[in-house]
This record gives structure tokens, sequence and C-alpha cells, in this order.
């Protein structure tokens, strides 16, 4: 990082070792999120870029889920996927410094919560990190107020060199455009459409496949369709969930009471 005093006083901040080809895809990356299409997901758009800009050998990417406390929705690159599962079942609910870079709200080092010296005598690292060569880290957790939009985990291994103020630069210098994407997508993603929102409401009366076939007077398959996107779009596993949820969201629906 180097900075420089102008003559008008104001402080200006560059990024040092930026290759004309990083310079390049930083700019895509900050157009491309400008410009994304209502069914592409922000971070599965860039993810791949973000691991080029800062040079990680390995990253993850997750949502937190408030109702279920866990993270979920996960990205991966070069990590094995059953170590990734035992991360998702397990580890994460005995991760020593994720809730702790959370709170920083910007681009952090591991070391900076969490010293190695401690962090390689936990069984996160030697039963997890360690087993894909995860060593030196760099974490952004991407807010909107209090909504959590995602964030990127990015390490690298212990033979490369530890993340340095560049990439916490970077990061920060392009979460802005990431958060502004990541909001956007997200509010699309959430809002149920009308169909959608009739077939879930009717779930919530305990109404069956077939009776929301009959009543609508549409295909089962696409009954089906709908329930399931719903149901992904509210981050619930199965049709009960659904409608304990419309429930809490509506209060008591017409024909419950």
């Amino acid at each position: 990082m180097v900075i420089i005093e102008r003559e008008n006083g104001k402080m200006e901040t560059y990024i040092r070792d930026v290759t004309s080809e990083e310079l390049r895809l930083f700019g895509d990356v900050v157009a491309r999120l400008s410009r994304l299409d209502n069914d592409v997901e922000a971070r599965t758009a860039v993810f791949e870029d973000i691991v080029k800009l800062v040079r990680a050998d390995f990253a993850a990417s997750y949502i937190w889920n408030d109702r279920l406390r866990r993270f979920e929705k996960g990205l991966i690159h070069n990590m094995d996927p059953e170590n990734i599962r035992n991360y998702e079942r397990y580890y994460q609910f005995r991760d020593p410094h994720t809730f702790k870079l959370r709170e920083k709200r910007k681009a952090t080092l591991i070391e900076e919560v969490n010293p190695y010296s401690e962090l390689i005598r936990t069984e996160f690292y030697n039963d997890f990190l360690k087993r894909d060569g995860l060593h030196h880290g760099i974490n952004v957790f991407l807010f909107e107020g209090d909504r959590d939009l995602g964030d990127f985990r990015l390490w690298r291994s212990a033979k490369s060199p530890d993340f340095s103020e560049r990439e916490k630069m970077l990061l920060d210098t392009i979460s802005p455009f990431l958060k502004k994407a990541m909001a956007n997508g997200m509010e699309r993603f959430e809002n149920l459409t009308p169909r959608e929102r009739q077939i879930a409401f009717l779930v919530a009366r305990g109404c069956r496949d077939r009776e929301i076939c009959d009543m609508l007077n549409i295909g089962f398959s696409t009954v089906r369709t709908h329930l399931n996107k719903a149901m992904e779009k509210k981050g619930c596993s199965n049709r009960a969930e659904l409608a304990a949820l419309i429930m809490r969201e509506n209060g008591a629906l017409p024909g419950t009471a």
C-alpha cells in the first residue's frame, strides 16, 4: 500500500503489486456486478475472480441463515467436498474465529483475531483446515445494515506467503460493489412471485398438493415447482417449515383460525 499526500492536502491510497491483468480483471468484476441478470447470484458470478485477485489457493463462501443459526449455500474452490460437508454439519459450530471476523465487517486477516500460535492448537485447524492444506487466511463479511449478505473466505497454504495489506485493500475496495449486487439479488431471491405466494398460503392452510391443483386449475408438477421455489427462497427444507414461517410472517390465515 502506498499513501501519497497531494498538493490540496488530500491523502490518496494506492494498492501496490497489481498486475495489468489483475487490474483488468478488477474492472471486469465491477462492471459485471453492475449489470447482473435477475437470475444470477452475485457471489457465484464473481467468486472465482475474487480468488484470482487475491491470489488465494483455497476459498469458500457462505450466507448466514439467522433463523436456522448456521451458514449455508456454500461455494468452494480447491477444497475437498467431503471436508466441506464435515464443516457444514460439524465444524462450523466449533469455529474459533468466524464470528469474530463477522464483527469486523471488513477484510480481516485470521491472525488479527486468532493468532496462529493459538489456531494451530485447535480441533478446527487440525481436523478441518489442515486436512485441505489451509493455513494463511483472510475473510470479508458483507452486510446491508444488519442483514448478512454473504462472505468470502480466502486461504493460502503454509508454503505461500501470508495475505497482506494488498489483499485487504483489494477486498475493501470491491466490497461496495459486491454489497449492492448481493443486496439486489437477495431481494429478488427472497421475494415470492404472486403464484408462489398463493401456493405457500394454501400450504399454510393445510391444503395438499392435489387439492391445490384442483383449486387453482394447474398441474401437479406446476404446483411442485412453485412450492419448491418458495421453500428455496424462504430457506425452508420442507413444507412444514414453510407453513410455519408463513404463519409467523402473516399471523392467522383465513380458514386457519
